[in-house]
């Protein structure tokens, strides 16, 4: 099968590969789409991933041979795991923290999908219903990723909400708050093209952290502080940032993936006794609360998927996304 394979630091190439052959619990799919996540840009520009790997966890395909109660032609996306599917974390949903140990599709433990073919957990997959297209298939890892940051978050309706960063995870947070009732989702984001994205998802508003509007549009849109702070870009000084303006026993929740040494001051949080989450993926469950919603509309993150692009085009697609400009989600369509 052609793939796109790390053929060294900062270097991709396509390549004709083994087609996957599936291990014991586990089906291949034929990938329909498969999006860039800024995981995979990180791990990229840092040259975390050995020679050889194929990366790609976003995804949706079909099934090539029935098995497991699947069959053949069914379409599915799946958490991009292989795990045991037998230990109690497995069982709940929680395969992404298997207690026997996973690998990780596309994280350089197991072939991902900016291919033709991936190999998956069954149990791992969530059917996709006739009513939700591939690319959208694919947009329930990153949406997975925002609904379980707001689930920790115990986001409640008519709360304030401040998101930092209107990357794809950002712009998942926001879909997500908005859905669940926030009175104000205030995004910050330097791009002029993803301000503008979030402001088509359904901000209160956005703002260049740049500039000094932030302080104004919080005294007018969440005059008593901000309930809830996601941090989802991923850099130092963003968690001392959120600190800052949560308010008093205020919360923030940190999705971005920071691969740097950072600092804050605690008593910052201590002053405000504001509760500080870590989060990391999502449980079954999230995808499968994000298909039901997609199916019946109750979400549109249609707008999310800027850019479509081949194997051949992944490349180009990296390199445009260490500047992006307009571009959120880009879909690699094999």
């Amino acid at each position: 099968m052609r793939s796109v394979v790390v053929t060294g630091p900062r270097s991709l190439g396509v390549e004709t590969i083994p087609d996957p052959t599936p291990g014991p619990g586990q089906l291949v799919l034929r990938v329909g789409a498969c999006g860039i996540c800024g995981s995979d840009l990180h791990a990229h520009q840092l040259g975390l991933l050995p020679r050889g790997s194929v990366m790609g966890h976003e995804f949706s395909g079909e099934v090539m041979e029935s098995a497991h109660g699947w069959k053949a032609g069914q379409r599915a996306c799946a958490l991009p795991a292989l795990s045991c599917g037998t230990c109690e974390r497995c069982l709940g949903g929680l395969g992404a923290f298997c207690t026997h140990g996973m690998k990780g599709i596309g994280l350089g433990q197991a072939p991902g999908a900016y291919a033709e073919y991936v190999a998956v957990s069954a149990h791992h997959m969530v059917r996709l219903p006739a009513g939700v297209d591939e690319q959208h298939g694919a947009l329930v890892e990153p949406l997975a990723v925002g609904l379980h940051a707001v689930n920790v978050a115990a986001l409640r309706s008519a709360q304030n909400v401040l998101v930092l960063g209107a990357g794809p995870i950002g712009l998942a947070t926001l879909v997500w708050a908005r859905h669940l009732g926030a009175r104000s989702v205030i995004v910050s984001e330097k791009s002029p093209g993803r301000r503008a994205m979030a402001a088509a998802l359904g901000a209160s508003a956005v703002v260049d952290p740049a500039d000094a509007s932030l302080l104004g549009v919080l005294q007018r849109l969440a005059p008593d502080g901000v309930d809830v702070v996601f941090e989802a870009v991923g850099l130092p000084g963003l968690i001392a940032s959120a600190l800052q303006t949560v308010k008093f026993r205020g919360r923030v929740v940190v999705v971005g993936v920071c691969m740097q040494q950072d600092s804050f001051l605690p008593f910052a949080g201590i002053a405000k006794e504001a509760s500080l989450h870590f989060v990391l993926a999502y449980e079954k469950r999230d995808f499968e609360y994000t298909v039901d919603m997609l199916e019946q509309g109750r979400i549109a993150p249609a707008p999310m998927i800027t850019d479509v692009v081949g194997l051949d085009g992944v490349a180009a697609a990296f390199d445009a996304l260490e500047h992006p400009t307009t571009q959120s989600k880009v879909m690699v369509v094999p």
